[in-house]
């Protein structure tokens, strides 16, 4: 049998196991390390970070600070910035990156599959043609072409 090394993956693994109580997405913008923690982009509302555990290079997040569980909750002013920033994530996804279309989306509570229920985040998933494969149907594996460091040098500063 072949092995596929993915020893990122363990910061995952032993954060589930753990249970980490509180919301990255409240914690990670206060401890003013961004670089470490792959945040892109500060707007007045909202910011954009790399997804720690991405679907594909290049797997955003736009998240408020304000921690709020659905889009209702969200100021006027939050809502048009957080569309905002979709929109330009998408843009500099397609400059950086080009791929051929996109997955955007929220999933809102946890029977939606939402990893993190009650703060929300729009999550942009660039896609290209060929990109799903076995792997996640055959061993629950979803093999990633670069690292996350390399994704975040490559995009930092398009914002």
């Amino acid at each position: 049998m072949e092995q596929i090394w993915a020893p990122w993956r363990i910061r995952y693994i032993e954060t589930a196991k753990a249970g980490v109580e509180g919301c990255f997405l409240c914690e990670k913008p206060k401890e003013n390390k961004d670089v470490a923690n792959c945040i892109l982009y500060r707007g007045q509302k909202n910011f954009i970070i790399l997804n720690s555990y991405p679907y594909n290079p290049g797997h955003l997040m736009v998240a408020p600070y304000r921690h709020v569980a659905s889009p209702e909750e969200l100021a006027k002013e939050e809502r048009q910035e957080h569309f905002e920033m979709v929109s330009r994530g998408v843009e500099v996804l397609k400059q950086v990156f080009k791929p051929g279309g996109f997955n955007i989306g929220m999933n809102l509570g946890r029977t939606a599959g939402a990893g993190v229920a009650d703060h929300i985040h729009t999550h942009i998933v660039p896609r290209w043609v060929g990109d799903s494969n076995f792997m996640p149907v055959v061993a629950d594996v979803r093999v990633l072409p670069e690292a996350l460091a390399e994704t975040y040098d490559k995009l930092k500063g398009k914002f």
